[in-house]
């Protein structure tokens, strides 16, 4: 019988999820420290186990996450998906090839965009598929989150500095004119968020400000890449929430992933307004203050 998780820590784990999920500050490391913090010994030692009632709480937090992101983005993965409609129905006309010429003009912007974001999506999902639950139980631990949270830190910052060195002015006029390249080069860096600590959308928004794009621009293809990226992994795991593994904790996952989506939905209205005119440099100065403070509380 595994220690209870009770329906208050099931709310503040929602909540960080909602929030250290979007805001690039790493959402896994927050879920290894925050426990550590606040004294909470059921989840914080259950986490670098090789199979957790905890781990599986967290799927039901990603998923809530992802519906979240799902419901603000819903009309752009309509159009997406119209998008893919129109182009399979012109395929009767032109052939298959159509599918793969994305310098035709003649192809859908909405359909270009779905498989730009699918191309980014499958370096993490392969890589996570493999290596997921052998980092979870590897680096889960305080220590390790402190460590990769100051390195979030250091990233954010490296990379803003490295934007504004580069003295690039030309920028892709909207994130449906990357190239599979770009796209496949952003989806590479989400690999490093395997670490505990370590943010996705930070990586992935360095890696778009580093491939031409602007804050926004980078920020709304972090966010519609995260969508499909969570979503995916949370399902993947969901099994091991409907098993023996979610037994006691199934009602407390709802109420946690619930609190997870709402603030997700908050998030992203906040952050993609926030990137119209401001930068990382403020989450990368509080991860590296965050996570040097926690390396310190937890050596």
């Amino acid at each position: 019988m595994h220690p209870s998780l009770t329906y208050f820590q099931a709310i503040v784990m929602g909540l960080s999820q909602g929030i250290a999920e979007l805001f690039p500050i790493s959402s896994l490391g927050h879920s290894v420290l925050l426990p550590a913090l606040l004294g909470w010994h059921n989840l914080a030692n259950s986490q670098h186990a090789s199979e957790s009632f905890f781990l599986a709480f967290i799927v039901g937090l990603h998923v809530g996450t992802a519906i979240g992101l799902l419901v603000y983005y819903r009309t752009t993965w309509i159009a997406l998906f119209r998008g893919l409609g129109n182009q399979l129905g012109g395929v009767r006309r032109t052939g298959v090839g159509s599918l793969w010429h994305l310098r035709d003009p003649d192809m859908d912007p909405n359909y270009r965009l779905l498989f730009v974001l699918a191309v980014a999506t499958v370096p993490v999902g392969v890589v996570g598929v493999l290596l997921e639950h052998t980092f979870r139980v590897l680096f889960a631990k305080p220590l390790s989150a402190a460590i990769f949270l100051t390195l979030n830190g250091v990233l954010l910052l490296a990379g803003e500095r490295l934007r504004r060195n580069s003295g690039r002015h030309v920028q892709f006029k909207t994130i449906a004119e990357m190239t599979p390249g770009n796209a496949f080069l952003i989806g590479c860096s989400q690999v490093l968020a395997l670490f505990a600590g370590i943010s996705r959308s930070g990586v992935s928004m360095v890696a778009g400000l580093m491939n031409g794009l602007d804050h926004e621009e980078s920020a709304n293809f972090a966010f519609l890449l995260a969508t499909p990226v969570i979503l995916l992994a949370g399902l993947y795991k969901l099994p091991d929430l409907l098993g023996p593994l979610g037994n006691g904790v199934r009602y407390q996952t709802l109420v946690g992933a619930a609190c997870a989506g709402v603030t997700a939905l908050f998030s992203v209205r906040f952050l993609t307004k926030w990137f119209t005119t401001k930068t990382l440099i403020p989450f990368g100065f509080y991860s590296l203050v965050a996570g040097a403070l926690c390396v310190v509380r937890f050596s």
